[in-house]
């Protein structure tokens, strides 16, 4: 009789890097789900896996900010008998890949599983096989035993068990024996009863939940890059909107992590922000309750560790302007960087002449590493009215790409890069500025033909 299935896998998304990380946005559509979410129990076979690794989980949380350590990892993608990786977040033209995972879109939901049948057979996940060959699956004493449980990773894995099932999860090792039957754990469930099971699950709101929500700086945040992660739910998270130059904005979230999003400030460049958030349902959460909160004092260049926690303040309304539907940032699927930074690092590199066109643009780079950098582009009124609109030209180095931008609309021809306002910064005050910045993948950011012109 075969026993348990275990394997080792990545427990993050391709784009997160192990340890202190720059993780970045995907410049692809993202998708939502085909496969249907399920609104009673549905079976899936179950395996299991040791932990979510380090720093972050698939949602974009270290494990122990997580609100329980029982957890589980749902299905990255729906592709049946074959194991091809297609680059995450799924694009539209890939959304009949997508698994339950919903390009993370699921994270942050809790789910109520029940332990099914038992295999008496070969259950090895080898695509395109039949689950439990040369057995069946039968029921015994353990069926029955539940355990309420939190999507926090995802499983993207080239095996039968996460591509050819769609509702399959993979269990969190630690918790196969808290499952609790007429009151009681069923500690013994693992090793010598499990040989990955069938369970019947459903997604649930918190349960018991009281309090609010933890919001949470990720390593590398900073005021032109403010990656945050939202926990501590009562059903998920489906969007953050963020408050910015007077407007309400959709944040983007980072890569497929659906619990971390990338927000601006209240101000251009400023450390100041105030979020509201949508749930599960697509409804704010709390009747539009806003959180206010500054980047935190220990992340004044940037954030070091995984996660440095923000204290808030909530305001309640219903009066709230309605959210724009734009995003501030686009980036790279590129794989992260760890990032290393110093005030010597920064230096301007490029100005442009005062243009009849009423505007000024100057890059600085604001931080390097091996094989890239981070820059900053300022961005100055030089008329006597305010503009409304505003576009910055210049053209790269030979071998100098941009990996990721924000607070601008930036497109690449070759090596002509041309930058245009966000929705919420084309006006700049008379003699005002606003700021957007970039990543670049090369040796230097040392560009050339840099010029401004204002609407």
């Amino acid at each position: 009789m075969q026993r348990g299935i275990w394997w080792t896998r990545l427990a993050i998304p391709a784009i997160a890097a192990v340890g202190a990380a720059l993780i970045v946005l995907a410049l692809q559509p993202s998708a939502r789900a085909t496969v249907p979410e399920p609104t009673a129990p549905v079976t899936g076979n179950a395996t299991y896996f040791d932990g979510l690794g380090s720093p972050y989980g698939g949602c974009g949380l270290p494990q122990a900010e997580l609100e329980t350590q029982n957890f589980v990892a749902l299905n990255v993608f729906d592709t049946p008998g074959s194991g091809t990786f297609y680059p995450r977040p799924l694009s539209s033209a890939d959304a009949d890949k997508m698994g339950i995972w919903n390009n993370g879109h699921n994270c942050g939901r809790w789910v109520r599983v029940s332990i099914g049948d038992y295999c008496t057979g070969v259950n090895d996940g080898a695509l395109g096989q039949a689950f439990c060959r040369n057995g069946a699956f039968t029921a015994d004493a353990y069926n029955g035993g539940t355990l309420d449980m939190i999507v926090a990773d995802s499983c993207g894995d080239s095996n039968a068990w996460c591509r050819d099932d769609k509702y399959h999860l993979d269990l969190s090792k630690d918790s196969l024996n808290k499952f609790v039957k007429n009151g009681a754990p069923m500690t013994d469930l693992y090793p010598n009863h499990w040989n990955n099971r069938h369970v019947s699950w459903q997604f649930i709101p918190a349960p018991t939940y009281s309090g609010d929500i933890k919001i949470g700086f990720l390593s590398g945040a900073q005021r032109y890059w403010p990656a945050v992660a939202v926990s501590k739910l009562p059903n998920g998270v489906h969007g953050i909107e963020y408050f910015a130059n007077g407007a309400w904005t959709q944040a983007v979230m980072n890569g497929d992590m659906g619990q971390s999003y990338i927000l601006a400030g209240t101000t251009s460049g400023g450390t100041d922000f105030r979020i509201r958030i949508r749930d599960a349902a697509d409804q704010l959460l709390f009747g539009g309750r806003e959180y206010s909160f500054s980047l935190p004092a220990a992340c004044s260049s940037q954030c070091g560790a995984a996660y440095t926690q923000a204290t808030y303040t909530t305001t309640s309304t219903s009066t709230s302007p309605s959210a724009s539907t734009s995003a501030s940032a686009s980036v790279s699927p590129s794989a992260s960087r760890s990032v290393s930074t110093s005030p010597s690092a920064s230096r301007s590199v490029s100005s442009s002449p005062a243009p009849s066109g009423g505007c000024t643009a100057a890059a600085t780079t604001t931080g390097s590493w091996s094989g890239g950098g981070q820059a900053d582009v300022k961005v100055t009124n030089t008329g006597t009215a305010p503009t409304t609109g505003w576009t910055v030209k210049f053209t790269l180095p030979s071998g100098v790409t941009i990996a990721s931008s924000w607070n601008a609309t930036v497109t690449v021809s070759g090596s002509s890069v041309t930058a245009t306002n966000a929705s919420y910064n084309g006006t700049i005050a008379a003699n005002g500025s606003t700021n957007w910045g970039l990543v670049f993948n090369g040796p230097n950011f040392a560009v050339t033909s840099v010029s401004c012109s204002a609407r």
